[in-house]
């Protein structure tokens, strides 16, 4: 436990070095770079990256680029899909899932779609297909994202860090990993009655 408490902190050190001795626009542009990565390939680990965000440039600024990184990244996802909507749709079967979201989300109203897209466990990458296949305006989900994300770098910035700076500690561990059971749980409730 010891050695990995020790990895974990020569990986931080190495990226305050980085950021400090590096052009911060350099540095700024990297740590966007990796959220905006996570947005569109979704088995990148969202926490770790706002996590490194957070202590390369600090609370507030680590918080506002993740913030600012998985709104683009969304975006950028969500135009993909929808610059590909005829190819795509002219090869989804009648009764596939994503038809079936797609659907739900074309339907559903602002406050329902910034509590599913606002869940840690949502499918985000889903939601950002779904939305760009539908007919939802840009518009309508750009302010989705811009609320929603709020909550979610919230939660993986402190669960991030928190592990991080907390690895030996394992109190500290039981507690996130209950926070992130609950979390999970709440999800697939909130999923369920959405019936995504």
């Amino acid at each position: 436990m010891r050695k990995l408490e020790q990895i974990i902190g020569d990986i931080v050190e190495t990226v305050k070095e980085i950021v400090q001795n590096n052009n911060i626009i350099l540095s700024i542009l990297m740590g966007s770079f990796i959220v905006i990565l996570e947005s569109i390939i979704p088995a990148l680990p969202l926490a770790v990256f706002i996590a490194i965000n957070i202590i390369a440039f600090g609370n507030f600024f680590g918080f506002i680029i993740s913030w600012i990184s998985t709104i683009i990244g969304c975006s950028i996802s969500f135009w993909i899909f929808r610059k590909l909507k005829e190819k795509i749709l002219s090869k989804i079967k009648k009764d596939s899932r994503i038809l079936k979201i797609m659907r739900k989300i074309g339907n559903m109203d602002f406050s329902h779609l910034v509590v599913i897209t606002a869940m840690p466990f949502t499918p985000a990458f889903s939601i950002n297909i779904a939305a760009g296949l539908s007919e939802i305006s840009y518009k309508k989900f750009l302010f989705i994202l811009i609320i929603s994300k709020l909550s979610i770098i919230y939660f993986w910035g402190f669960v991030g860090t928190t592990l991080l700076e907390s690895i030996t500690d394992i109190m500290v561990i039981i507690k996130i990993l209950f926070l992130i059971c609950v979390t999970f749980i709440l999800s697939k409730i909130v999923m369920k009655h959405f019936d995504i």
